[in-house]
């Protein structure tokens, strides 16, 4: 199994000049844009909109704050808005591994591409689920 890596800029929607640009690991096992809480002063006043447990790829149990707005670029793909995850990480080798989950991925209309091992754009947004019940 290969790792995808993806250059992400994200900035506050209220104060756009507080932004943060990083390389991040495409993870469809998470569902939010996850970053390092060490980074919350960067992104500026962002609202905190809930405090949430977590459960890590080692099955712990952590807290983490979801805040917004926030303008979220996926490079090569649309911008979306929406929100970011703040957990505590250890940086490793002094370098924080932001994960991109898939509600992100969904939103940009990223799909992951298992033998070229990279994300591709998506034809249609996904209705099927929606539809269902109508």
């Amino acid at each position: 199994m290969g790792r995808i890596m993806v250059s992400v800029q994200v900035q506050s929607v209220s104060a756009p000049e507080h932004a943060v640009r990083c390389d991040a690991l495409v993870d469809t096992g998470a569902s939010h844009l996850v970053l390092p809480s060490a980074w919350r002063e960067r992104l500026g006043a962002l609202d905190e909109l809930e405090t949430v447990e977590v459960e890590t790829a080692d099955q712990r149990a952590i807290q983490g704050v979801v805040c917004g707005p926030v303008r979220i670029q996926v490079e090569g793909f649309r911008p979306i808005y929406s929100e970011v995850l703040l957990v505590e990480m250890a940086p490793a080798h002094g370098v924080y591994e932001p994960l991109v989950g898939y509600i992100v991925l969904e939103q940009c209309q990223a799909a992951v591409d298992m033998l070229g091992h990279c994300l591709v754009r998506t034809r249609r947004l996904d209705l099927k689920q929606a539809l269902r019940g109508m």
